[in-house]
């Protein structure tokens, strides 16, 4: 079955961006409940892939699992009055996730775009691809549950990575 290795690909696709310490510095921030933000894009990009998998979609993996762990790359508290250098934080983070992005990786069209337009509808121009699109689905499913379960997601994979 396509996804019966599931958890090794997405090791596989997200080591490379998860060694990054700028990545990492991630887990120093809350995101929705007791949810780091580095917890909640791995918890985007490995639902990500589990769904493309699940329902046989054709997208390009890597990207996906990429833009997914890049989509709140944004390294800054939201909760916090003004944190946010460009104004309301809703509107104006995929645009800094992504120059942040930027900086550190060589990135596809196809994942750039996909950190872009993630917030769609609250920004109003809808992801081009389908690994976008993707994001966008899950990352609304993903916050719903951080929000109201409040239980925040273990990643092994993390810990692994850290010794």
């Amino acid at each position: 079955m396509k996804f019966a290795n599931i958890t090794n690909d997405f090791a596989q696709l997200a080591a490379p961006v998860l060694s990054h310490h700028r990545v990492r510095s991630m887990d120093q921030f809350i995101q929705h409940g007791a949810t780091t933000t580095l917890d909640h894009c791995m918890a985007v990009a490995y639902y990500s892939l589990l769904f493309v998998r699940t329902l046989g979609i054709t997208c390009n993996e890597n990207d996906l699992v990429t833009a997914a762990l890049l989509h709140d790359y944004y390294l800054y508290d939201w909760h916090v009055k003004d944190a946010c250098p460009e104004g309301l934080h809703g509107f104006s983070h995929p645009r800094l996730a992504l120059r942040n992005a930027m900086a550190d990786f060589d990135l596809s069209e196809r994942a750039q775009n996909a950190i872009r337009r993630h917030m769609f509808p609250l920004t109003p121009i809808p992801p081009k691809y389908r690994e976008g699109l993707i994001i966008c689905l899950i990352d609304k499913a993903c916050s719903t549950y951080e929000i109201f379960v409040k239980d925040p997601w273990t990643w092994p994979l993390l810990r692994e990575l850290e010794a």
